[in-house]
């Protein structure tokens, strides 16, 4: 059986273009947080960058916010394009804090529903949407397969 080295190796802070296309490439991501009891909760998510983080809108209340608020550790997955050599498909898993910002929310979904609904496409789809929160990620660290291990 032939192991990839780069499944596991990690790489310090710092977006790179290859991190910056991953992240940007309008495919879902899935946010990991920490439930009480240290189970995972996970969620798809839409996700774009505001500098160095990566953010999250959320317009209610939720088990994302509650688990981010109480314990900050979270961990987003986004497939990206590309394979390696042995011809798995490339994909970025970023570790890091969250941190809560409140307000915001509906005008970041509605950048971000530019690229993942389409040009012209209205989101949130109500008149009067809550504030909610936007989830900032400041990544610590990134894995998975792709450039970012090399």
């Amino acid at each position: 059986m032939t192991t990839d080295p780069g499944l596991r190796r990690l790489r310090p802070m710092g977006f790179t273009p290859e991190i910056k296309d991953a992240l940007t490439a309008g495919r879902l991501g899935h946010l990991a947080t920490l439930n009480p009891d240290g189970s995972p909760q996970v969620s798809a998510v839409w996700i774009g960058l505001d500098g160095e983080d990566i953010v999250i809108g959320h317009l209610m209340g939720g088990v994302k916010t509650r688990n981010i608020a109480r314990d900050n550790r979270v961990a987003l997955t986004v497939e990206a394009s590309g394979s390696n050599p042995i011809g798995m498909t490339n994909y970025l898993i970023v570790y890091g804090h969250g941190r809560l910002v409140e307000g915001g929310a509906p005008e970041l979904l509605q950048r971000l529903a530019q690229g993942y609904l389409g040009p012209g496409a209205m989101f949130p789809p109500m008149s009067n949407p809550p504030a909610g929160h936007v989830i900032h990620i400041t990544p610590e660290r990134f894995g998975g397969v792709g450039p970012w291990t090399s």
